[in-house]
């Protein structure tokens, strides 16, 4: 059974940065795009960044320069490094895997993402 756990966040201030990690079990590093999407309150779930199995990276536009995303094949932990956090990037933050692997979206709602995991909050005070 596919799993995935998300961690590293926590409430930082505008311009900091955080490190989240998502843990899987399985063999979903090696077979699926991994992202990662957050959403808040009322709001349809976003896409933030992907990761093809052969390393190409997609991102939204309004984490470009910010935000990169990374794995550890050896641990089986994906990452996502957020630098120069604003207000606006406040929200509950989840891990996603599924897919093919070769062509990973980026983009509004579950798409072909299957696998989720249970969400990390990430607060940025202004």
């Amino acid at each position: 059974q596919v799993q995935l756990v998300e961690s590293g966040g926590g409430s930082v201030q505008t311009g900091g940065s955080l490190r989240l990690s998502c843990a899987a079990s399985g063999y979903i590093f090696s077979n699926h795009c991994l992202a990662w999407f957050r959403q808040v309150p009322g709001k349809e779930r976003e896409g933030v960044a992907s990761l093809a199995v052969y390393g190409s990276m997609r991102f939204v536009d309004s984490v470009k320069g910010r935000f990169t995303i990374s794995k550890d094949n050896a641990k089986n932990i994906l990452y996502l490094q957020m630098n120069s956090l604003r207000p606006e990037d406040t929200a509950m933050y989840y891990c996603a895997a599924g897919g093919e692997g070769y062509y990973c979206p980026v983009a509004p709602g579950p798409g072909i993402y299957n696998y989720w995991g249970q969400g990390t909050q990430v607060t940025v005070s202004s």
